[in-house]
């Protein structure tokens, strides 16, 4: 009764729904849920994260004002109380799963935030789940700890994991496009979680259970991390060889079959690839396995800024310098290029790394104007603007991050030496070092 019930309220717009954790992956969910109709709640422990969203301010450069102005016409709130879960029909969990100091995963945002909305649930309700996690979070940490109340999932209350699938910054995918896998606790769950995602994303894939889900998204991620980190292995070979990687790259993408380009860089960023394998991996040695091709991709990764600082070293002697005392511009401080996202950014490693060697240290990011207040890294820096004379100033330049927005032609002719982490400059240049 309570499953056929909120179906119906999820297919035809009248449920309402409540988003926990309101970045990257929440609030643009909310937005979508808004555009199709959907009255909807946000949850989030950030009071400034609230209170700008009440003030229609976004906080993430992809997301605009003018968005969450309409979302707030359309009805939607945003609060840190709790206590408002059992006004939702659907509780969408998408909170961060990083790694302990011991690079275990820690599952300490998801579990203390199940623990806290389990005393406002009630019968008729889905919870699901989209943080990154390993197969089995969802049976066997959230089901009992929702079921200690009293509700019964599968027949009271519904679970169902659907892992988030954002990419911030791609402009051929949004939300609504981008397909969405859903696996559910019961056939039951199943059900309401197609439901509950059905309506406003254009593409629900279904799985047989929530483990088959969960896995699915390490799988996604992992398989980009193990051919980054082969090309990143690649490139120290060519490198050694004083063969281009990025014409070999582009050499060998124009076979039509068989070959899919990946591309190197300086380590790998954001809240995914670098850290989901170490999700599977710690799980698979309660199993008796070592997952070794995976953990050898991580290595490899790890050991990219110790091999772009080397390189700089490299160069900087080559001009009779050295690190210490040099004056260091590092463009761009994101993840990835063209957004304002800087978790896990390896440019942020090269920089503590080089501030460490006793570099003067600056970067230079249009997404990101002052270096932001992080529990990780202290820089009190704000982003250099690029000109002849900013550029002049600097022993070297290091493009971590190739933002559409550099003006490359401007940086070659004014650099006094350029560290190429993107393959964005002609290595045969004076300038130029790939790295």
């Amino acid at each position: 009764m309570h499953s056929q019930q909120l179906i119906d309220r999820l297919t035809n717009g009248t449920a309402t729904i409540g988003v926990v954790g309101l970045g990257y992956v929440g609030l643009p969910l909310v937005l979508r849920y808004c555009e199709k109709g959907y009255k909807t709640i946000g949850f989030d422990v950030d009071a400034r994260k609230v209170e700008k969203l009440a003030r229609a301010e976004s906080y993430i450069e992809h997301i605009s004002g003018k968005d969450i102005a309409a979302a707030n016409d359309a009805g939607f709130e945003a609060t840190t109380d709790m206590a408002r879960i059992d006004e939702v029909d659907a509780i969408i969990l998408c909170v961060p799963t990083p790694l302990n100091k011991y690079r275990e995963p820690d599952l300490t945002y998801v579990l203390n935030t199940t623990e806290a909305i389990v005393p406002h649930m009630r019968a008729g309700q889905v919870v699901s789940l989209e943080s990154t996690t390993w197969p089995g979070t969802t049976d066997e940490e959230l089901k009992p700890r929702i079921e200690k109340s009293g509700l019964k999932v599968g027949e009271e209350v519904f679970l169902v994991y659907s892992p988030e699938r954002e990419d911030p910054g791609n402009e051929k995918f949004e939300t609504a496009t981008i397909p969405k896998i859903v696996g559910g606790v019961t056939e039951t769950c199943h059900a309401v979680g197609q439901a509950l995602y059905g309506g406003v994303i254009d593409t629900v894939v279904p799985v047989s259970s929530t483990k088959v889900a969960e896995l699915t998204k390490l799988l996604e991620n992992i398989h980009r991390a193990v051919n980054i980190g082969l090309v990143n292995e690649m490139k120290i070979v060519a490198d050694r060889m004083d063969i281009d990687i990025h014409e070999v790259i582009r050499a060998a993408a124009t076979k039509p079959f068989g070959f899919v380009p990946y591309y190197p860089g300086p380590g790998l960023g954001g809240h995914c690839i670098p850290i989901d394998p170490f999700y599977l991996t710690w799980k698979a040695r309660e199993f008796g396995l070592h997952t070794r091709f995976i953990e050898l991709a991580g290595e490899v990764n790890s050991s990219m800024p110790d091999f772009v600082v080397n390189k700089l070293a490299l160069a900087l002697n080559g001009k009779h310098k050295s690190i210490a005392g040099s004056k260091i511009l590092v463009l761009g401080i994101a993840y990835k290029p063209n957004v304002d996202d800087m978790r896990e950014s390896p440019s942020v490693e090269i920089m503590e790394k080089l501030r460490y060697l006793g570099a003067d240290i600056h970067y230079s990011d249009p997404h990101i104007p002052v270096f932001p207040e992080t529990r990780e890294h202290d820089f009190d820096l704000s982003s250099v603007d690029l000109t002849a004379q900013s550029l002049a100033g600097f022993d070297a330049v290091v493009l971590t991050t190739d933002h559409k927005a550099f003006d490359y032609d401007l940086i070659l002719e004014h650099a006094a030496l350029i560290l190429d982490t993107r393959g964005k400059f002609d290595r045969n240049h004076e300038k130029v070092f790939p790295a």
